[in-house]
């Protein structure tokens, strides 16, 4: 089905306003063969009537009535877009990423503060792994997400928005956790394949050609951490998430080296940013 577009609807309705095609095409800068035309090719793909002869002038049919109404209140909304558009002001719905991790204990202050600044605007976000995330911005699923080292961002533009602290922890009961073999035959608890976390502890593993006994993939640090606690085996996670779960002192931890403790967090997007990344990327600076 054709739709109609402005352009028909601006010439009819300036014919209304002006009483004619003569002044309409004078006001349009058009030749009046031409507003003629684009009326009646308006009324052929209505298949109604839109003005009858009273005189030597011409008036509006019930339709044509009918289709100015519809008209204006058309012009009104595309007047209001350009200006909403114009003003620079975030509006829409918004829908984001993030690791789970940091949606539990960054997120909520910045999206807070970003509601009551753009109160226009609805936030949608999903959480995932690390690759499930870049997968959904690179196909445009989302707008933008929370991710974290290492990733390999290809396309994407990215920035540094966060500093974690990443930590090792296993039951209480575990001795101190010095190196990677302390860890030999213990089981692995961590997300699926694709969490940022998990390569860098496998990969501090594998430089010592340590292999866990198994793995147990989770789907919450809730779940994990409750299953660390309960003996069960050794996770990486952030400090910060532990103290947001008021979970520290139901699992012991253990320092991790240098190069596998400092970890940054990176909002990743695709293509020129809205106006509502835009507006989250100044509050994350």
């Amino acid at each position: 089905m054709r739709s109609i577009d402005l352009d028909s609807l601006d010439i009819f309705r300036t014919v209304v306003q002006e009483g004619g095609v003569i002044r309409a095409a004078e006001k349009l800068n058009r030749v009046q063969s031409n507003v003629t035309t684009r009326i009646k090719q308006l009324e052929q793909r209505l298949g109604r009537v839109l003005f009858r002869k009273q005189g030597r002038g011409l008036v509006l049919s019930p339709e044509g009535e009918l289709l100015l109404s519809y008209a204006q209140r058309l012009f009104r909304l595309a007047d209001e877009a350009e200006n909403e558009l114009k003003s620079g002001r975030a509006m829409g719905v918004f829908r984001i990423g993030s690791l789970e991790s940091t949606a539990g204990s960054r997120l909520a202050p910045v999206l807070s503060r970003f509601h009551r600044q753009h109160p226009g605007v609805v936030v949608e976000l999903v959480t995932g792994t690390t690759a499930a995330l870049l997968q959904r911005v690179a196909n445009f699923e989302i707008e933008a997400a929370f991710v974290s080292e290492p990733f390999t961002p290809g396309v994407l533009a990215s920035r540094k928005v966060f500093e974690e602290e990443l930590v090792l922890v296993t039951g209480k009961d575990v001795p101190a956790v010095r190196r990677a073999s302390d860890l030999a035959g213990m089981t692995l608890i961590a997300f699926a394949n694709g969490c940022s976390y998990r390569k860098r502890l496998e990969d501090w593993l594998g430089a010592s050609a340590v292999l866990p006994a198994r793995s147990m993939e989770f789907a919450s640090y809730q779940a994990m951490i409750a299953c660390v606690a309960a003996g069960t085996g050794f996770a990486v996670v952030p400090r910060s998430l532990l103290a947001t779960l008021k979970a520290a002192q139901d699992v012991r931890q253990h320092e991790l080296p240098v190069r596998i403790r400092k970890n940054r967090t990176h909002l990743v997007w695709n293509g020129m940013p809205s106006t509502s990344l835009q507006r989250l990327l100044e509050l994350v600076a």
